[in-house]
């Protein structure tokens, strides 16, 4: 579950008294020496953390008030709040979370996933894509399988009409009409690849293929309304209603994961709140806590969890300092913050019930075992079976992998 735009840790997972203490007073310079900033001064004032916290489950998970879902499962998740990344602004920042590379054009992790341990869905692709709250910074690029055969690239599925386009039959030709067509452009696509050895030929056939058979396995997949309404009430899932569009993605999350699809990912955008931080975490805690929470009860309930692994979190974090510009409109929001920011995860082999890592007391730097996005692919592969520095595919000349030259696996936080 990617939360494109960033959300503030310092007003849903690392609190931070401090910040109350210094409210309204300059950033010791000390702390910001050199430092660059997307939209604000270095020695902008500290802006105290938004909501207060409490503490939750057996663990003592200490969670923000804005995160009421989240608490009740804080004994199945683990929290990472020693995130960092070498990237600042958006584009790059999901690019790189997504691809292991800031540009475009290498492979995303579900593209490397699939690649490597294929899929158990015959009449699904491996890789799917959904989509809600806006347009996303870092665009396609984040599912496309770059350099990899395109039979590897992530499927975006629509919230309306067909899940995918172009893949039901026009007006007037049936299944068996559809069946002979495909049969002679595959016929013509073979004896051209016999002949040029294109491989993106292959992967043309390995489409059509999969999209006649996604035809009569997506209507069904996609028809919530076959769920029972306590499912539904437990996400907040409203079928054919844009504004429970996380929701309803949650719950397709979890019917792609029991069909064998191997690697969901489910893009919500909004986090972005360089003003009105307060106002901004509220409105989107509203649209995600109760159906992420959901997400890893219904996967447990199911009995999946164990085999599915769950992760949350955006591209980085938010500054301590408060942003606020009159020329801009902004009031009371956050900046960019590579330096540190935090994610979740459950299930698949994860150590649940754990806060993993600490930054300075405020919230700046991280000070204790620091994880890295690399670090993050390289233990998401782990716990799929893969060896981060394994999975290679040699193009212009040299092996590539997902975490590029870098990354270890966070090996304490694996249960």
């Amino acid at each position: 579950m990617f939360m494109a735009g960033a959300p503030s840790q310092l007003e849903l997972f690392d609190n931070k008294p401090k910040l109350r203490e210094l409210d309204g007073k300059p950033i010791p310079p000390s702390v910001i020496a050199g430092q660059r900033y997307a939209f604000i001064q270095p020695d902008a004032a500290v802006l105290a953390p938004r909501f207060p916290f409490a503490r939750h489950g057996q663990s003592g998970m200490e969670l923000s008030d804005r995160l009421p879902h989240l608490a009740s499962i804080a004994d199945e998740i683990a929290v990472v709040k020693s995130m960092n990344t070498s990237q600042f602004n958006h584009a790059p920042a999901q690019i790189f979370v997504n691809t292991g590379h800031p540009l475009p054009g290498r492979p995303a992790m579900g593209s490397w996933l699939s690649y490597g341990i294929g899929s158990d869905a015959d009449d699904l692709p491996s890789f799917v894509v959904l989509k809600s709250g806006g347009n996303l910074s870092g665009g396609a690029s984040m599912w496309s399988s770059g350099f990899l055969p395109g039979s590897h690239a992530g499927v975006p599925f629509r919230e309306s009409g067909d899940a995918i386009l172009h893949v039901s039959n026009p007006t007037g030709v049936d299944n068996r009409a559809q069946r002979d067509s495909l049969d002679l452009i595959r016929s013509m696509n073979e004896r051209e690849l016999s002949a040029v050895g294109d491989p993106e030929i292959q992967t043309r056939i390995d489409a059509y293929e999969m999209a006649w058979r996604m035809q009569a396995a997506a209507p069904e997949l996609m028809d919530l309304k076959g769920e029972s309404q306590a499912t539904l009430d437990l996400y907040g899932a409203k079928p054919g209603d844009p504004k429970a569009g996380f929701a309803n993605n949650c719950l397709m999350a979890r019917r792609l994961a029991e069909r064998g699809s191997r690697f969901v990912q489910v893009y919500h955008a909004g986090w972005d709140h360089h003003s009105k931080v307060e106002q901004g975490v509220t409105s989107q805690a509203k649209l995600v806590d109760q159906a992420a929470a959901a997400l890893v009860k219904d996967l447990k309930m199911r009995g999946l969890l164990e085999d599915t692994l769950v992760v949350w979190g955006g591209e980085f974090g938010r500054t301590p300092m408060v942003e606020a510009s009159a020329a801009l409109g902004r009031s009371l929001g956050r900046d960019h913050h590579p330096q540190a920011f935090t994610m979740w995860m459950a299930g698949g082999g994860i150590k649940p019930g754990i806060e993993y890592g600490a930054t300075d007391e405020l919230g700046f730097n991280v000070v204790e075992n620091g994880v890295h996005v690399h670090d993050l692919q390289a233990t998401i592969l782990y716990q799929l079976g893969l060896d981060h520095t394994k999975l290679t595919y040699k193009y212009q000349g040299r092996d590539f992998r997902l975490t590029d030259v870098h990354g270890h696996v966070v090996k304490d936080i694996l249960a």
